[in-house]
């Protein structure tokens, strides 16, 4: 049996790797305890001398090579949350550590939350909730696409794009995506069809972003591109804050009323008290929650648990992260 060890905050131990999923890791390893916090790595070198294996969540400890120095022995890493990028790096590399993560997990209720926003946008249910607030009128109508035949245009099909498209399958609406760099391999059979993102904003009556936080996509979503946007429309982003123009949006949004942001995600995270989104009412603003929370968290520590059993079995493994991908990832 292989020595682990389950590295993270305290707080988020307890909630991704479940009182069943540790006795699993016990039976297929020899699991030290008690669990390492990354701020207590340095104070306890001899829990890292002879481990193989290490169950990972929010908190790892960055992988330098002074912390691999303290890890001579270290095989895999198996991360029970989203993107490595804040912990691997070019020692990491180095060393031949397989890295593997459970960000198709996390992917799945960010999918889940974005469809819930879509089919209520749909119904324009968040004009309808402000103004109603204001107005007192119930019979005020405003102008509403509804979902038959409704476009639906998503930003980059990645995990949880190419997941929000699957479950719009069962709905009879029309998805359109824009993704540069996708393989038509994988949209191959499926109901959406690729196109230029200017198309997309101006046929969309939802646009959904799920692009990646790179260099390259930093502000891609901006002014003239909203303004292109159709009368009564909704932008929704779970995607990360830095994707969007946020003060191109905060104009374009006093500019058209008629339109509606959802953002699950800002630039800054947490905004300040006195951020300007806070103040436009056709914005509206949820503290970053479409990832795993609650119960969710636990399905990242079972996927791992499986890659695991994978990697014990050589298995060709299903979540391995490798030095090419984190250039197209969050």
């Amino acid at each position: 049996m292989m020595e682990s060890l389950v590295i993270g905050e305290n707080r988020f131990i307890e909630k991704v790797f479940a009182p069943e999923t540790i006795d699993q890791i016990r039976r297929v390893s020899r699991l030290q305890e008690p669990f390492l916090d990354a701020s207590n790595c340095e104070s306890r070198p001899d829990a890292l001398a002879d481990v193989e294996i290490i169950f990972g969540t929010w908190g790892m400890p960055v992988l330098n090579r002074k912390f691999l120095s303290l890890a001579p022995k270290l095989r895999a890493v198996f991360y029970a949350a989203g993107t490595v990028k804040s912990f691997v790096t070019d020692d990491t590399w180095k060393r031949g550590v397989t890295i593997c993560s459970a960000w198709r997990a996390n992917a799945l209720p960010v999918a889940e939350f974005t469809l819930g926003a879509i089919l209520l946008s749909m119904k324009n249910v968040w004009a309808y909730h402000r103004n109603l607030k204001v107005s007192r009128n119930w019979a005020e109508h405003i102008p509403t696409r509804g979902g038959y035949h409704g476009t639906i245009g998503l930003i980059s099909l990645g995990a949880v794009g190419m997941r929000v498209a699957e479950l719009l399958a069962g709905f009879e609406m029309d998805v359109i995506a824009y993704d540069p760099v996708v393989d038509p391999n994988r949209i191959k059979n499926k109901a959406v069809k690729l196109v230029g993102i200017e198309e997309l904003f101006e046929r969309s009556d939802v646009v959904s972003i799920h692009a990646p936080w790179l260099k390259e996509t930093e502000g891609m979503v901006n002014g003239p591109l909203m303004r292109r946007m159709k009368p009564h429309a909704t932008l929704i982003n779970t995607a990360r804050g830095a994707v969007l123009d946020e003060t191109a949006l905060l104009q374009v949004m006093k500019e058209r009323p008629d339109l509606t942001a959802l953002l699950d995600v800002t630039h800054d995270e947490p905004p300040s008290a006195d951020c300007p989104l806070f103040d436009v009412p056709n914005i509206l603003i949820t503290p970053h929650v479409s990832g795993s929370i609650g119960g969710e968290c636990e399905r990242m520590g079972k996927f791992m648990v499986g890659e695991y059993l994978r990697f014990l079995r050589k298995e060709p493994l299903e979540h391995k992260i490798t030095p090419s991908m984190l250039f197209s990832m969050a």
